[in-house]
């Protein structure tokens, strides 16, 4: 938790042999859904822009830039989604 009602993702992984399959998406859907349980309206996460399929992701279901809001420096994009 970042805040009282933003919740942050850290290190979502899916093998190398699973990925294409949706696998992707699914953990993310429940990662959210265990967000809402939390009270939580918002998910920010960092990511490096090499992750290009992964970001791909992220923009995919909702995720948009936003400023920086640590200072990990394997990161360069901030990104945050709405919880509806």
């Amino acid at each position: 938790m970042l805040e009282p009602d933003v919740a942050e993702l850290k290190h979502m992984w899916v093998s190398l042999l699973l990925r294409g399959r949706g696998v992707g998406r699914r953990l993310l859907a429940a990662l959210e859904a265990e967000a809402r349980a939390l009270g939580c309206a918002t998910v920010r996460l960092d990511i490096s822009p090499l992750l290009v399929e992964a970001v791909a992701l992220y923009r995919s279901v909702g995720f948009r830039e936003i400023p920086r809001y640590n200072d990990n420096p394997l990161c360069g994009i901030w990104m945050e989604r709405r919880l509806g």
